[in-house]
Protein backbone atom coordinates (compact mmCIF):
# COMPACT_ATOMS: atom_id res chain seq x y z
CA UNK A 1 0.00 0.00 0.00
CA UNK A 2 2.90 2.20 0.81
CA UNK A 3 4.56 1.50 -2.70
CA UNK A 4 1.44 1.71 -4.65
CA UNK A 5 0.60 5.64 -2.63
CA UNK A 6 4.69 6.03 -3.36
CA UNK A 7 4.17 5.65 -6.82
CA UNK A 8 0.64 7.40 -6.65
CA UNK A 9 2.61 10.19 -5.61
CA UNK A 10 5.34 10.35 -7.63
CA UNK A 11 3.06 9.93 -10.69
CA UNK A 12 1.10 13.01 -8.87
CA UNK A 13 4.39 15.25 -9.18
CA UNK A 14 5.14 14.63 -12.87
CA UNK A 15 1.65 15.41 -13.72
CA UNK A 16 1.64 18.71 -11.90
CA UNK A 17 5.47 19.51 -13.52
CA UNK A 18 4.26 18.60 -16.67
CA UNK A 19 0.98 21.38 -15.99
CA UNK A 20 3.55 23.59 -14.89
CA UNK A 21 5.59 23.66 -17.85
CA UNK A 22 2.32 24.02 -19.74
CA UNK A 23 1.18 27.26 -18.15
CA UNK A 24 4.78 28.25 -18.74
CA UNK A 25 4.74 27.55 -21.86
CA UNK A 26 1.43 29.13 -22.48
CA UNK A 27 2.35 32.68 -20.47
CA UNK A 28 4.42 34.18 -23.45
CA UNK A 29 1.75 33.65 -25.99
CA UNK A 30 -0.27 35.36 -23.64
CA UNK A 31 2.05 38.05 -23.26
CA UNK A 32 1.81 39.04 -26.93
CA UNK A 33 -1.95 38.98 -26.98
CA UNK A 34 -1.71 41.43 -24.11
CA UNK A 35 0.24 43.81 -25.72
CA UNK A 36 -1.16 44.21 -29.24
CA UNK A 37 -4.40 44.30 -27.16
CA UNK A 38 -2.75 47.79 -25.51
CA UNK A 39 -1.72 48.90 -28.68
CA UNK A 40 -4.75 48.80 -30.24
CA UNK A 41 -6.31 50.46 -27.20
CA UNK A 42 -3.76 53.28 -27.13
CA UNK A 43 -4.81 54.30 -30.96
CA UNK A 44 -8.70 54.33 -29.68
CA UNK A 45 -7.49 56.62 -26.38
CA UNK A 46 -5.91 59.05 -29.01
CA UNK A 47 -8.91 58.98 -31.44
CA UNK A 48 -11.24 59.80 -28.22
CA UNK A 49 -8.65 61.99 -26.96
CA UNK A 50 -10.85 65.16 -26.42
CA UNK A 51 -7.40 67.34 -25.15
CA UNK A 52 -5.99 66.02 -28.22
CA UNK A 53 -8.35 66.21 -30.99
CA UNK A 54 -8.86 70.06 -29.27
CA UNK A 55 -5.01 71.20 -29.81
CA UNK A 56 -4.93 69.69 -33.07
CA UNK A 57 -7.95 72.06 -34.36
CA UNK A 58 -6.65 75.04 -32.26
CA UNK A 59 -3.27 74.47 -34.23
CA UNK A 60 -5.61 74.91 -37.93
CA UNK A 61 -7.04 77.66 -36.82
CA UNK A 62 -3.69 78.92 -35.53
CA UNK A 63 -2.63 78.10 -39.17
CA UNK A 64 -5.80 79.64 -40.89
CA UNK A 65 -5.21 82.92 -39.42
CA UNK A 66 -2.08 83.58 -39.91
CA UNK A 67 -2.26 83.09 -43.24
CA UNK A 68 -5.15 85.66 -43.59
CA UNK A 69 -3.20 88.15 -41.23
CA UNK A 70 -0.14 87.96 -43.43
CA UNK A 71 -1.47 87.92 -46.21
CA UNK A 72 0.50 90.80 -47.95
CA UNK A 73 3.78 89.68 -46.28
CA UNK A 74 3.43 86.40 -47.73
CA UNK A 75 2.80 87.93 -51.20
CA UNK A 76 6.05 89.10 -51.21
CA UNK A 77 7.96 86.70 -53.92
CA UNK A 78 11.10 86.91 -51.28
CA UNK A 79 8.78 85.43 -48.73
CA UNK A 80 9.10 81.95 -48.21
CA UNK A 81 6.38 81.74 -44.99
CA UNK A 82 3.64 79.55 -47.11
CA UNK A 83 6.02 76.87 -47.52
CA UNK A 84 5.83 76.36 -44.09
CA UNK A 85 2.46 76.91 -43.62
CA UNK A 86 1.98 73.87 -45.34
CA UNK A 87 4.61 71.65 -44.10
CA UNK A 88 3.19 72.50 -40.76
CA UNK A 89 -0.20 71.58 -42.24
CA UNK A 90 1.22 67.94 -43.39
CA UNK A 91 2.45 67.05 -39.99
CA UNK A 92 -0.94 67.79 -38.35
CA UNK A 93 -3.01 65.47 -40.96
CA UNK A 94 -1.50 63.11 -39.95
CA UNK A 95 -2.95 62.98 -36.36
CA UNK A 96 -6.31 63.91 -38.25
CA UNK A 97 -9.02 61.55 -37.43
CA UNK A 98 -12.28 63.33 -37.12
CA UNK A 99 -14.60 65.18 -39.74
CA UNK A 100 -13.66 68.38 -38.14
CA UNK A 101 -10.76 68.32 -38.50
CA UNK A 102 -10.52 67.29 -41.92
CA UNK A 103 -13.09 69.98 -42.55
CA UNK A 104 -10.30 73.07 -41.24
CA UNK A 105 -7.69 70.81 -43.52
CA UNK A 106 -9.28 71.62 -46.12
CA UNK A 107 -10.17 75.45 -45.03
CA UNK A 108 -6.76 76.41 -45.13
CA UNK A 109 -6.02 74.46 -48.10
CA UNK A 110 -8.39 76.87 -49.81
CA UNK A 111 -7.10 79.40 -48.70
CA UNK A 112 -2.79 78.74 -48.98
CA UNK A 113 -4.67 77.99 -52.91
CA UNK A 114 -6.00 81.11 -53.59
CA UNK A 115 -3.13 82.66 -51.93
CA UNK A 116 -0.37 80.67 -54.05
CA UNK A 117 -2.71 81.82 -57.05
CA UNK A 118 -2.41 85.48 -56.23
CA UNK A 119 1.19 85.24 -55.93
CA UNK A 120 1.68 83.37 -59.12
CA UNK A 121 0.26 85.71 -60.87
CA UNK A 122 1.94 88.76 -59.13
CA UNK A 123 5.57 87.16 -60.26
CA UNK A 124 4.29 86.90 -63.72
CA UNK A 125 3.07 90.59 -64.08
CA UNK A 126 6.52 91.23 -62.10
CA UNK A 127 8.67 89.41 -64.84
CA UNK A 128 6.85 90.48 -67.84
CA UNK A 129 8.14 94.24 -67.25
CA UNK A 130 11.08 94.88 -69.33
CA UNK A 131 13.84 97.38 -68.38
CA UNK A 132 15.78 98.03 -71.07
CA UNK A 133 19.04 99.39 -68.72
CA UNK A 134 19.26 96.46 -66.91
CA UNK A 135 19.33 93.90 -69.53
CA UNK A 136 21.93 95.96 -71.22
CA UNK A 137 23.82 95.86 -68.19
CA UNK A 138 23.81 91.85 -68.41
CA UNK A 139 24.62 92.04 -71.83
CA UNK A 140 27.88 94.04 -71.28
CA UNK A 141 28.30 91.77 -68.26
CA UNK A 142 27.92 88.20 -70.05
CA UNK A 143 30.20 89.80 -72.87
CA UNK A 144 32.94 90.28 -70.66
CA UNK A 145 33.14 94.28 -69.82
CA UNK A 146 36.00 95.28 -68.27
CA UNK A 147 35.67 98.43 -66.18
CA UNK A 148 38.00 101.60 -66.04
CA UNK A 149 39.35 102.24 -62.73
CA UNK A 150 39.75 106.10 -63.63
CA UNK A 151 36.45 106.78 -65.53
CA UNK A 152 38.07 110.48 -65.84
CA UNK A 153 40.45 108.84 -68.17
CA UNK A 154 39.27 109.13 -71.99
CA UNK A 155 38.29 105.70 -73.82
CA UNK A 156 40.89 105.06 -76.50
CA UNK A 157 39.60 103.86 -79.88
CA UNK A 158 37.69 100.51 -79.65
CA UNK A 159 36.51 100.62 -76.08
CA UNK A 160 33.38 101.21 -74.34
CA UNK A 161 32.32 104.36 -72.91
CA UNK A 162 33.03 103.16 -69.21
CA UNK A 163 35.03 100.16 -69.91
CA UNK A 164 37.08 97.44 -72.36
CA UNK A 165 35.53 95.04 -74.46
CA UNK A 166 37.05 91.66 -75.83
CA UNK A 167 37.56 91.38 -78.96
CA UNK A 168 35.59 88.11 -79.24
CA UNK A 169 32.55 89.81 -77.14
CA UNK A 170 30.01 90.11 -79.88
CA UNK A 171 31.08 86.01 -81.00
CA UNK A 172 30.75 85.13 -77.62
CA UNK A 173 26.89 87.07 -77.55
CA UNK A 174 26.26 85.42 -81.13
CA UNK A 175 27.34 81.46 -79.83
CA UNK A 176 24.85 82.36 -77.05
CA UNK A 177 22.06 83.01 -79.20
CA UNK A 178 22.16 81.10 -81.86
CA UNK A 179 20.85 78.19 -80.10
CA UNK A 180 17.53 80.67 -80.09
CA UNK A 181 17.26 80.61 -83.79
CA UNK A 182 16.50 78.40 -86.22
CA UNK A 183 19.39 79.58 -88.70
CA UNK A 184 21.52 77.56 -91.59
CA UNK A 185 25.12 77.26 -90.10
CA UNK A 186 27.86 80.10 -91.60
CA UNK A 187 30.20 78.33 -93.91
CA UNK A 188 33.59 79.26 -94.44
CA UNK A 189 35.39 79.99 -97.96
CA UNK A 190 38.16 77.34 -99.18
CA UNK A 191 39.44 79.38 -101.39
CA UNK A 192 40.28 83.05 -100.11
CA UNK A 193 38.28 85.74 -98.72
CA UNK A 194 35.03 87.35 -100.57
CA UNK A 195 35.13 90.18 -101.56
CA UNK A 196 31.79 91.93 -102.18
CA UNK A 197 32.63 93.76 -105.66
CA UNK A 198 30.17 93.42 -108.30
CA UNK A 199 32.45 91.08 -111.26
CA UNK A 200 33.41 93.59 -113.62
CA UNK A 201 30.70 93.49 -116.54
CA UNK A 202 31.34 91.68 -119.88
CA UNK A 203 31.43 93.26 -122.73
CA UNK A 204 28.36 92.83 -124.89
CA UNK A 205 29.46 91.70 -128.74
CA UNK A 206 26.45 93.29 -130.45
CA UNK A 207 25.59 90.88 -133.41
CA UNK A 208 24.94 92.00 -137.54
CA UNK A 209 21.21 91.55 -138.56
CA UNK A 210 20.87 90.05 -141.74
CA UNK A 211 19.76 92.28 -144.34
CA UNK A 212 16.31 90.59 -145.93
CA UNK A 213 16.78 89.60 -149.21
CA UNK A 214 15.33 91.31 -152.52
CA UNK A 215 12.89 88.65 -152.86
CA UNK A 216 11.32 89.03 -149.85
CA UNK A 217 11.45 92.78 -149.89
CA UNK A 218 9.47 92.25 -153.23
CA UNK A 219 6.91 89.63 -151.71
CA UNK A 220 5.64 91.10 -148.70
CA UNK A 221 4.58 94.09 -149.72
CA UNK A 222 3.04 92.64 -153.21
CA UNK A 223 0.76 90.09 -150.96
CA UNK A 224 0.02 92.85 -148.31
CA UNK A 225 -1.07 95.02 -151.35
CA UNK A 226 -3.17 92.19 -153.05
CA UNK A 227 -4.95 91.32 -149.25
CA UNK A 228 -6.06 95.12 -149.54
CA UNK A 229 -7.39 95.14 -152.24
CA UNK A 230 -9.31 92.09 -152.85
CA UNK A 231 -11.18 93.08 -149.51
CA UNK A 232 -11.65 96.55 -150.86
CA UNK A 233 -12.85 95.25 -153.75
CA UNK A 234 -15.68 93.16 -152.09
CA UNK A 235 -16.61 95.62 -149.62
CA UNK A 236 -16.93 98.12 -152.52
CA UNK A 237 -18.93 95.44 -154.54
CA UNK A 238 -21.12 94.56 -152.04
CA UNK A 239 -21.96 98.11 -151.04
CA UNK A 240 -22.88 98.69 -155.07
CA UNK A 241 -24.64 95.38 -154.92
CA UNK A 242 -26.38 97.01 -152.14
CA UNK A 243 -27.44 100.62 -153.62
CA UNK A 244 -28.87 98.96 -156.58
CA UNK A 245 -31.20 96.41 -154.32
CA UNK A 246 -32.49 100.48 -153.04
CA UNK A 247 -32.52 101.71 -156.21
CA UNK A 248 -34.51 98.89 -157.96
CA UNK A 249 -37.01 99.08 -154.88
CA UNK A 250 -37.42 102.92 -154.81
CA UNK A 251 -38.15 102.75 -158.48
CA UNK A 252 -41.14 100.23 -158.27
CA UNK A 253 -42.93 102.31 -154.93
CA UNK A 254 -41.15 106.13 -154.98
CA UNK A 255 -41.85 106.26 -151.11
CA UNK A 256 -39.22 105.75 -148.29
CA UNK A 257 -38.27 102.45 -147.26
CA UNK A 258 -38.52 101.10 -144.45
CA UNK A 259 -34.66 100.91 -142.50
CA UNK A 260 -35.25 97.63 -140.43
CA UNK A 261 -37.50 95.97 -143.20
CA UNK A 262 -34.90 96.95 -145.80
CA UNK A 263 -31.44 95.38 -144.03
CA UNK A 264 -32.96 92.98 -141.46
CA UNK A 265 -32.69 89.02 -142.99
CA UNK A 266 -35.40 87.24 -141.08
CA UNK A 267 -33.25 83.80 -141.23
CA UNK A 268 -29.84 85.07 -140.70
CA UNK A 269 -28.61 87.17 -137.79
CA UNK A 270 -24.80 87.44 -139.18
CA UNK A 271 -26.65 88.73 -142.81
CA UNK A 272 -28.13 91.28 -141.00
CA UNK A 273 -24.74 92.57 -139.50
CA UNK A 274 -23.51 92.94 -142.79
CA UNK A 275 -26.34 94.29 -144.20
CA UNK A 276 -26.11 97.47 -141.85
CA UNK A 277 -22.56 97.56 -142.08
CA UNK A 278 -22.04 98.08 -145.94
CA UNK A 279 -25.66 100.20 -146.06
CA UNK A 280 -23.21 102.71 -143.59
CA UNK A 281 -21.03 103.50 -146.33
CA UNK A 282 -23.87 104.34 -148.97
CA UNK A 283 -25.13 106.80 -146.21
CA UNK A 284 -21.30 107.99 -145.49
CA UNK A 285 -20.78 108.49 -148.99
CA UNK A 286 -24.42 110.28 -149.64
CA UNK A 287 -25.42 107.62 -151.97
CA UNK A 288 -28.63 107.40 -149.64
CA UNK A 289 -30.37 109.07 -146.97
CA UNK A 290 -31.71 108.11 -143.51
CA UNK A 291 -34.71 110.41 -142.22
CA UNK A 292 -37.84 109.48 -139.82
CA UNK A 293 -41.09 109.19 -140.79
CA UNK A 294 -44.45 110.28 -139.31
CA UNK A 295 -43.71 107.79 -136.35
CA UNK A 296 -40.24 108.33 -135.63
CA UNK A 297 -38.79 105.21 -136.76
CA UNK A 298 -36.16 105.36 -139.31
CA UNK A 299 -36.49 105.33 -143.48
CA UNK A 300 -34.05 104.74 -146.20
CA UNK A 301 -34.06 106.43 -149.91
CA UNK A 302 -31.47 106.43 -152.56
CA UNK A 303 -30.32 110.07 -153.36
CA UNK A 304 -29.61 111.18 -157.33
CA UNK A 305 -26.55 111.98 -158.14
CA UNK A 306 -26.74 116.20 -158.39
CA UNK A 307 -28.02 115.85 -155.26
CA UNK A 308 -24.60 114.12 -154.09
CA UNK A 309 -22.71 116.84 -155.69
CA UNK A 310 -24.62 119.76 -154.14
CA UNK A 311 -25.40 118.02 -151.12
CA UNK A 312 -21.42 118.04 -149.26
CA UNK A 313 -20.15 116.66 -146.29
CA UNK A 314 -21.45 119.13 -144.23
CA UNK A 315 -24.49 118.16 -143.88
CA UNK A 316 -24.01 115.08 -142.94
CA UNK A 317 -23.98 113.61 -139.72
CA UNK A 318 -22.83 109.77 -138.04
CA UNK A 319 -24.73 107.41 -135.35
CA UNK A 320 -24.32 103.98 -133.93
CA UNK A 321 -26.53 101.74 -134.45
CA UNK A 322 -26.42 98.55 -131.78
CA UNK A 323 -28.32 95.21 -132.39
CA UNK A 324 -28.21 91.64 -130.65
CA UNK A 325 -29.96 88.61 -131.50
CA UNK A 326 -32.99 89.37 -129.12
CA UNK A 327 -33.20 92.93 -130.73
CA UNK A 328 -33.25 91.27 -133.83
CA UNK A 329 -35.84 88.58 -132.89
CA UNK A 330 -38.20 91.28 -131.78
CA UNK A 331 -37.84 93.69 -134.97
CA UNK A 332 -38.68 90.76 -137.23
CA UNK A 333 -41.69 89.98 -135.42
CA UNK A 334 -42.87 93.65 -134.71
CA UNK A 335 -42.53 94.60 -138.38
CA UNK A 336 -43.63 91.19 -140.06
CA UNK A 337 -40.62 90.53 -142.10
CA UNK A 338 -41.08 87.28 -143.34
CA UNK A 339 -38.67 87.57 -146.82
CA UNK A 340 -35.38 89.84 -146.77
CA UNK A 341 -34.82 92.73 -149.78
CA UNK A 342 -31.11 92.43 -149.83
CA UNK A 343 -30.50 88.96 -151.50
CA UNK A 344 -27.11 87.28 -150.32
CA UNK A 345 -24.35 86.69 -152.56
CA UNK A 346 -24.07 84.03 -155.04
CA UNK A 347 -21.19 82.75 -153.21
CA UNK A 348 -23.03 82.38 -149.57
CA UNK A 349 -26.42 80.63 -151.12
CA UNK A 350 -23.97 77.94 -152.84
Amino acid sequence: MRKARAGGDDEAVRQNGSSSRRRTDQHPGDGEDHDSSSGGVQDDDDDNDLGLRREIRSKYRDLINSVQQNREDMLSPSNNKLTEVLEEANKLFKDVRQAREAALDAQLLVVATDLGKEKASQLFSEGSAFDPTAFAEHLLSFMGLNRLEDEDDEPPNGCAGDGYLPKDAWHRLARRAECCFRTAPSFHYMMGSFYTEPPPPKQRIERQRKAPSKEAKRIMPTQLKKMEESHQEATEKEVERILGYLKSYYQDDPSPISYYEFVIDPNSFSRTVENIFHTSFLIRDGLARLKLDSDKLPCIEPVEEGEVEAAGSFSRKQCIVSISPKIWRELIDVFEIKETIIQPPETQSE
